[in-house]
């Protein structure tokens, strides 16, 4: 008997199609929706959120003792602007105020972390007497990393360039951003009580107390700190087009750096991504610098008989002066770029800069030291051999506004 086919077609290769992509699309629907809920879970009871101070990883058993959750706080900095910048651009005339303006700003990050972390009263109480412990080193490091960066004999170019109370700002942005982080995690790792050497943060876009006392101490207040340098900067740039001044030096120049530079710097005005305009300038620039030592800020002679040794003591040697001489080489203006003079004069500054940062890194100040040497030996020498030819000469230096010397001192008076 022959076999009739059936009556009922089979499906369509389409419609299995469309069934397998609505399974996929519920299931991957399914596989979201899990993620968000977890992800919800995570910040709201914290599964397996640890910050670590020490390299502690996360866990998802949390004890009781480190859980911290942040509250809003308002960061108040215990500074006055005025009188920090006064202290930023003169540190050495003001170290103890330089001192004292770095206990207060590291106590004011310390006490809007605390905050921020809702400590109780006691342990906040600990935190600052910790801070006690930290401040005898951390001001020392923090004025000396400060005035290595300093370069305190060109204050009078920055403030022709208006950037004087800027520059020390940035400064001081930069040092305090190196210990922030270290005095906050050390403190609180030693105030707080952790597992592996973490603590467990709750809530949502949590943060490490590090990055809040940057984010919310240190950002806003070096925000208001430049704010008031641009007034401050202004002002006595524009103060400088009145003012002459004579007075009376006495120097000893000991090197002359003569040299030459560069820039070229295009400046592009773009719409929708897209580069319309193209304005370029190329500057040249020629530098003399003397560099020696300024003599009225101190000067000595002593006379060890029983050592038959004389002894010159100088101050330590600074750039005296420096001229920089620009020329505009290329100006190749773009038909949708203006020029004004902020243009202009940033470039002039950073070639100005440039000359004093590479004679710096030529160890200028170290052959100026070699020279002054010399130079004392030809000068003082033949008047130390006629009194006694058994006399030796010696040279040393002392940095100005204090009493260190760069090698060991020797009681003159009583030896």
């Amino acid at each position: 008997m022959a076999r009739t086919p059936s009556s009922t077609p089979p499906p369509p290769s389409g419609s299995k199609r469309t069934s397998f992509l609505t399974n996929l699309m519920y299931i991957s629907l399914g596989v979201l929706g899990i993620v968000i809920l977890f992800s919800y879970a995570k910040n709201q009871w914290g599964f397996g959120s640890g910050f670590g101070f020490g390299g502690g990883g996360g866990y998802t058993s949390v004890p009781q003792e480190v859980q911290i959750k942040y509250i809003p706080a308002d960061f108040k900095p215990n500074i006055d602007e005025e009188n920090a910048l006064v202290i930023l651009k003169n540190p050495y005339r003001y170290s103890r105020e330089f001192n004292q303006l770095v206990y207060d700003f590291n106590q004011s990050l310390l006490r809007h972390v605390s905050n921020r972390m809702n400590l109780s009263d006691s342990l906040k109480n600990l935190v600052m007497e910790e801070y006690e412990n930290h401040h005898p080193y951390l001001k020392r490091l923090y004025f000396n990393d400060f005035v290595a960066l300093q370069d305190t004999s060109a204050a009078n170019y920055e403030s022709w360039y208006a950037t004087e109370g800027i520059q020390a700002v940035q400064l001081l942005n930069e040092v305090a951003s190196k210990y922030s982080c270290y005095l906050i995690n050390q403190i609180m790792a030693t105030i707080l009580k952790t597992k592996d050497g973490s603590i467990y943060v709750s809530g949502r876009q949590v943060d490490t107390p590090c990055g809040v006392a940057l984010t919310e101490g240190l950002a806003p207040t070096i925000a208001r700190l430049k704010e008031r340098a641009v007034i401050d900067d202004f002002s006595k740039s524009r103060g400088l087009l009145e003012e002459r001044v004579e007075k009376v030096i006495a120097e000893l120049a000991t090197m002359e750096v003569r040299d030459r530079k560069g820039l070229n710097k295009q400046m592009q005005t773009k719409i929708w991504g897209f580069n319309v305009s193209t304005t370029e300038v190329e500057v040249t620039a020629m530098s003399i610098m003397k560099i020696g030592f300024d003599l009225q800020k101190y000067f000595d002679i002593q006379i060890n008989p029983n050592k038959r040794l004389v002894m010159v003591t100088l101050p330590e040697p600074e750039i005296l002066s420096h001229e920089v001489y620009p020329r505009v080489d290329k100006l190749d203006i773009g038909w949708l770029r203006e020029i004004d003079d902020q243009d202009f004069n940033k470039n002039f500054n950073a070639l100005r800069r440039a000359f004093r940062e590479e004679a710096f890194e030529n160890n200028v100040l170290q052959k100026s030291k070699d020279q002054a040497t010399e130079l004392m030996e030809t000068m003082i020498g033949p008047a130390i051999y006629a009194i006694s030819p058994n006399y030796d000469l010696q040279v040393r230096f002392k940095r100005s506004n204090t009493n260190a010397i760069d090698y060991e001192e020797e009681d003159f008076a009583g030896k």
